[in-house]
């Protein structure tokens, strides 16, 4: 069973990541950037790593310890990293929420 504080399909998954960026962003006046999953942290939105421990509190907040955002970094190559997009993490949030719900 699926309630609405843990849906997981792309689309709500974006739309929470969506939210969560927006928000990040706002602190630098970058209310209007266009996120999509195609979008990098990096390249497209110019994050630095301050950014990505921050999204990872958000992350943590919305999804609590169904979703470990600095493992899912860890496992990662420098240059996976830099060129990382919305839509891998979205995949990965998705993913990390069908294991928890399975149990």
């Amino acid at each position: 069973m699926t309630d609405d504080l843990t849906r997981t399909d792309d689309e709500s998954v974006l739309a929470d990541i969506t939210g969560m960026l927006a928000t990040l962003l706002d602190e630098y006046g970058l209310d209007d950037v266009g996120i999509g999953m195609e979008t990098t942290f990096t390249r497209d939105l110019e994050l630095e790593s301050i950014d990505l421990v921050t999204l990872a509190g958000l992350l943590e907040e919305r999804y609590g310890g169904q979703v470990n955002f600095a493992e899912f970094l860890a496992g990662m190559e420098l240059d996976e990293i830099i060129e990382l997009s919305v839509g891998r993490l979205v995949e990965h949030v998705v993913h990390s929420l069908k294991a928890a719900a399975a149990g």
